[in-house]
């Protein structure tokens, strides 16, 4: 990722000569037929300021520093520059050449961390984590990562142990992707520019326009839907055009020498103020990520203008101590994060302190020297020599071994997985399989083989995630279940935690004749707020969806609508219910609408980390262990008991006696597996829960 896109024309750093690339750019003076080459040391200095803050805030602030940005418009200045000038001395475009510089300089480090990623997931990690990795690793060699991250619906999340060692690959995907894109773009401009028909003004207009195109692109989507947006490749080729129009418009931008520093001393503050003045994971690449484009782009224009002495901001980033590190910036980047994962998850701690911090740095900084000199350096520079030749050998036999290995390794896993499909259980014999029943009757029952079994159990969904009846957009998707031709109805509204009490209620709606309409969408509780006060980033679709949801169900009254009373809370043990949740009722009270509102299930953490309870059952934990203590999962007391007294529309169901012992609730119960992730229901458990929440609604509503 942070390698690429400028030509290496020699080296003379001390210390490292054979990892260091000085920057050279060299650009034509408008009238003039002549090329320019100014060296640019001062941005390999600037890849090293930036990766020392992408490095130092996951480790220590876990959070986002901005330094990525500066590294996407770095990489779209180097890597458009390059192939304009190319395009300029040789009068085309030789994109198989350019595909084969690129391949050779990304691909080596990018394949050994891959192989050291696996390896690592099959020594250390439970077996259930084999198929994400391998689906996550063919991702990344394929430069794809970043769609599979956004078509889970993963967040950007702080490092801890339950987040992948692969997350930080959605980036050189990104960059990939723009590459072929820009590729494509420049042999039009390059075939049109052969007829005379256009030249670099062109081209620099055609570039502006794409860019502001994705910048408002990128600014609707971390309005409405920021999880998707942030790895998006169409929001984030803004940060990328920004670099190539600053390569294009180089020999027509002039910065007088006295303001240069000012210009470069700005773009420098701005790059180490990002982190602290914004939460990038939550608002880039939006409006707020033109802070560190706009400091890259400062520091790149910085060098453009006449000759004469650069200035002290520049020669600052020129030093030994930047470009050093601005050298080791791409195996740095690929090798800190998953070192970083690996050392929470073997340790089982929530964030890395001072002294085991810099320990992950410090081993983090060795792997990438080793890379740098043994594997990255060899295949990318020039051979000189006997020993260089046979040290290209080496290196590209490894890399040659190492990616056999991995793709073999993957996708031979792949195939297994493909071959021996999990399949849930549709229905489990209830004396072998109580599931709930032997937590509230105290029934006997023979051990048996749990089910859904550790692979079993994350398939083992609601009808909705199958049959497509949970959106994960702006859409209302309505669908019915239970007894179609009943009159009675309960409509069930919300995200996934109202989904998966669905087979619960498809088995009463058969049994005592009602229909259960499904308005559900991912991520979504029914609240009125564009940033409810438990959400990390806005989410202004919910709010719009709950409202077209409101009024539908106000133009058409179920009989009850069946939602959440409460949801964990983040900032300490137990359940809370947040004022959103308030507000809906009374939306819900003010159309007439009678509200069952169902407590909601615990979620397993320790040390408010989620962990995955098929991967501790994996990773030789047992129903107990894998479990939490009640009191840190829930209030010794429903918690909307006090509030739902002002709402006479809405009457409490809490079945946490169902889910939980006295003093622990375990992830096993009567042989049946209760969660399917960290917090969701599977729906064999969800049916055995079917007699008690049977027997509360009908109290209610006096149905039966």
């Amino acid at each position: 990722m942070l390698a690429v896109g400028f030509e290496t024309v020699g080296s003379s750093v001390p210390k490292l000569p054979s990892v260091v690339p000085i920057q050279r750019e060299s650009v034509t003076r408008p009238g003039t037929a002549e090329a320019v080459t100014v060296r640019r040391g001062d941005l390999d200095g600037l890849r090293g300021v930036a990766i020392a803050l992408v490095v130092a805030f996951h480790v220590w602030m876990g959070r986002v520093s901005g330094g990525v940005d500066v590294f996407l418009v770095l990489s779209g200045f180097f890597f458009t520059g390059a192939v304009v000038r190319g395009v300029e001395r040789r009068g085309v475009l030789a994109p198989m050449a350019t595909a084969r510089r690129t391949v050779r300089r990304l691909m080596p480090s990018l394949v050994l961390v891959l192989a050291a990623i696996v390896l690592a997931t099959i020594a250390l990690r439970p077996y259930t984590q084999f198929g994400e990795t391998a689906a996550q690793t063919l991702a990344s060699m394929f430069y794809g990562q970043n769609w599979y991250l956004a078509g889970a619906e993963l967040d950007y999340l702080a490092p801890d142990p339950s987040v992948s060692p692969l997350q930080h690959l959605w980036s050189m995907s990104v960059q990939g992707q723009f590459y072929v894109a820009i590729v494509a773009v420049l042999a039009g401009w390059a075939w049109l520019r052969r007829r005379g028909a256009v030249g670099r003004p062109a081209l620099l207009l055609a570039l502006t326009g794409l860019g502001l195109l994705s910048f408002w692109y990128a600014a609707h989507g971390s309005a409405t839907h920021q999880a998707w947006t942030y790895y998006d490749s169409l929001a984030r080729a803004w940060e990328l055009l920004a670099g190539a129009v600053l390569a294009v418009a180089a020999p027509y931008l002039r910065i007088p020498v006295r303001l240069r520093g000012v210009v470069a001393l700005i773009g420098l503050v701005m790059v180490l103020s990002c982190g602290p003045l914004f939460d990038g994971a939550n608002q880039f690449p939006g409006t707020a990520a033109l802070w560190p484009v706009a400091a890259a782009c400062l520091v790149i224009a910085s060098g453009f203008g006449p000759a004469g002495p650069r200035a002290w901001p520049n020669r600052l980033l020129g030093g030994r101590v930047c470009t050093e590190l601005g050298a080791l910036a791409y195996p740095l980047y690929l090798w800190h994060w998953p070192i970083l994962i690996f050392y929470l998850a073997e340790t089982g701690r929530s964030h890395a302190g001072l002294v085991d911090g810099l320990l992950v740095i410090g081993v983090s900084l060795v792997l990438a020297y080793v890379t740098a000199r043994l594997v990255e350096n060899p295949l990318r520079m020039p051979s000189a020599g006997q020993v260089s030749t046979a040290n290209n050998r080496v290196a590209g036999g490894l890399v040659g071994v190492l990616t056999v290995g991995v793709l073999a390794a993957t996708l031979g896993w792949q195939v297994v997985l493909s071959a021996n499909p999990a399949v849930p259980p549709q229905a489990l014999d209830p004396h072998r399989y109580p599931g709930a029943s032997a937590l509230l009757s105290g029934a006997e029952y023979s051990p048996e083989p749990m089910r859904p079994t550790v692979f079993e159990g994350p398939v083992d969904t609601p009808s909705p995630t199958t049959d497509g009846c949970i959106t994960p957009d702006r859409e209302v998707r309505v669908c019915t279940y239970g007894d179609p031709t009943a009159t009675r109805s309960i409509a069930l509204v919300g995200g996934s935690h109202s989904e998966h009490w669905l087979p619960a209620l498809e088995l009463l709606g058969a049994e005592h004749g009602f229909r259960v309409i499904s308005y559900l969408k991912e991520g979504c509780p029914i609240v009125l707020s564009d940033q409810p006060s438990y959400a990390e980033y806005p989410f202004p679709e919910c709010h719009a969806w709950t409202v077209e949801v409101l009024d539908r169900l106000a133009a058409d009254p179920p009989g009850w609508v069946l939602t959440l009373s409460t949801r964990y809370r983040q900032s300490g043990v137990g359940d809370e219910v947040p004022v959103e949740y308030l507000e809906a009722w009374s939306a819900l009270q003010d159309r007439g609408l009678n509200v069952l509102a169902l407590r909601d299930t615990p979620r397993l953490q320790r040390d408010g980390v989620f962990y995955r309870a098929t991967d501790c059952l994996a990773h030789r934990g047992d129903a107990d262990s894998c479990g939490m203590d009640r009191t840190d999962a829930l209030d010794a007391v429903d918690p909307a008991a006090e509030p739902a007294a002002g709402y006479p529309n809405v009457h409490l169901l809490d079945l946490t006696d169902a889910v939980c012992r006295p003093q622990r609730c375990r992830v096993v119960e009567g042989n049946v597996l209760i969660y399917r992730d960290e917090h969701h229901l599977t729906a064999s458990y969800a049916r055995s829960l079917a007699p008690e929440l049977g027997r509360q609604i009908g109290l209610v509503t006096g149905w039966w």
